[in-house]
């Protein structure tokens, strides 16, 4: 890493950038700068008393400066740090684990060119969210009193970890057990193109890649496989030749979309759902953990697979904790965000990628078929409102369902026996969400038309 000066300009607005789970905001209106960088390094070795943090980054411009300063605050703190240059997110959180030091990755995951940010993990790849020790670095940052001087200043060494990471993928999910099928993969210019040449290349897959090479402007399209648009070249390419399974990668390639041979997108509680039977057929009676935004199939098949389905709020510092309180084998997100036991609770795109060609493989039929196994009921997808009031929106919408199950784990969830929805404020934007499903397409739209007239109060 490149020798950061100590003068630097100061934080815009860090209130502004501190999110649930991570640091995120814009770069091109300044509301990130190499100064928050550096005190969050600081304040990250104060939180922990630690002697060593390994930091990563993604490919965006901004990243390698950033990387600069965290490294500088870390260092003038009196920890060393381990330099893990360009990874995928999960790459950290494996090093993290398998090294027993603090992470901290440099990105904006999926977000456009103009953001950064920054995720961070205790030792064992434990979260750092704003329940677990971001509101305190936070604190830190917002209240800055320059610490004194370290007794000794950390050093920098570089750890070149591709190699270690994919035999780590392949520990858990072994190579053998992958037959041979045609894979399309859309790396979105992300970090899934630092890495995945080396996985395929372990298994009997042939594999035909769309946008692989590390590009922080991401030229093709956003890094954003749940957005529908960001698809089109994905379900193009899958639909000129013929393949058997399309993954497409965040920008940091903790997360994935996949899309069956017709092409056609694969919702995260089918995966989950799928996933989740594999690894019970192996773990017969362990627990299970879904957000309450997944499908009601969802800890139905957990339960006729022999486990235990484990309902948790949404966020992956939520589901990290409860895998850990339950001692969870496998956890899954109706985002994209899949969990593993074996990865230190970490989620990782990659992961689920090989479970699924693992499932396929032993299976034998096309994906197509395969899911309609695991899609029980009609979803409405994620509905976002801009409204004014959240909570008043919320308690509107509760009482509009008197006679309904309610609860409020995580927003308000009102279920109905055959139906139900979820309506919860987003974490990270102004908005509220709305996730509904319903025993076919007529039932959830007509609940979901309903839900919208008492959100936009016309009824």
């Amino acid at each position: 890493m490149a020798e950061v000066a100590s003068t630097l300009p100061g934080p815009v607005d860090p209130e502004s950038v501190f999110k649930a789970y991570d640091i995120r905001g814009r770069t091109d209106t300044g509301e990130l700068d190499a100064e928050l960088y550096r005190r969050v390094g600081v304040a990250l070795v104060s939180l922990l008393s630690c002697e060593r943090v390994a930091v990563g980054r993604d490919c965006r411009e901004t990243s390698i400066g950033f990387s600069d300063a965290l490294a500088a605050g870390v260092t003038q703190a009196g920890a060393d740090v381990i330099d893990l240059g360009l990874v995928p997110t999960d790459a950290v959180y494996y090093y993290s684990g398998a090294e027993q030091v603090p992470g901290a990755m440099i990105t904006a995951s999926h977000n456009p060119a103009g953001y950064n940010g920054l995720k961070l993990c205790r030792p064992g790849a434990a979260p750092i969210g704003v329940e677990s020790g971001l509101a305190e670095i936070k604190d830190l940052v917002v209240n800055w009193s320059e610490p004194p001087q370290s007794a000794r200043t950390g050093s920098i060494g570089s750890v070149d970890l591709i190699v270690d990471y994919v035999d780590h993928l392949f520990r858990i999910v072994p190579a053998e057990t992958i037959g041979p099928l045609r894979v399309a993969v859309d790396g979105g210019n992300g970090m899934a193109g630092i890495a995945i040449h080396q996985v395929m290349d372990r298994i009997p897959v042939t594999m035909t890649g769309l946008f692989l090479e590390p590009d922080g402007s991401f030229p093709n399209h956003p890094a954003d496989p749940l957005v529908p648009e960001n698809l089109q070249d994905l379900e193009t390419l899958m639909r000129t030749e013929g393949f058997d399974l399309g993954v497409a990668f965040d920008g940091d390639a903790d997360r994935a979309v996949f899309l069956d041979d017709s092409a056609a997108s694969i919702p995260g509680s089918t995966i989950t759902s799928l996933v989740a039977r594999r690894m019970l057929a192996e773990a017969p009676g362990s627990a299970v953990v879904h957000n309450l935004i997944t499908s009601k199939a969802v800890p139905e098949i957990v339960v006729e697979a022999g486990g235990t389905p484990v309902r948790t709020r949404v966020g992956h510092s939520y589901i990290k904790q409860v895998m850990a309180e339950t001692d969870a084998i496998f956890g899954g997100e109706h985002s994209g965000h899949y969990y593993f036991r074996a990865n230190f609770r970490a989620d990782s795109g990659m992961l689920a990628m090989l479970y699924l060609l693992q499932v396929m493989t032993e299976d034998h039929r096309p994906l197509s078929a395969i899911r309609a196994d695991v899609e029980r009921y009609a979803a409405s997808g994620e509905i976002n409102f801009t409204v004014a009031d959240s909570d008043a929106v919320i308690d509107r919408v509760e009482q509009s369902f008197p006679d309904a199950g309610i609860d409020r784990l995580d927003g308000l969830t009102v279920d109905m026996g055959t139906s139900w929805f979820n309506l919860r404020p987003s974490n990270t934007e102004p908005l509220l969400r709305l996730n509904a499903e319903a025993e076919d397409e007529k039932a959830v739209a007509a609940l979901v038309a309903r839900v919208t007239d008492i959100v936009e109060n016309r009824t």
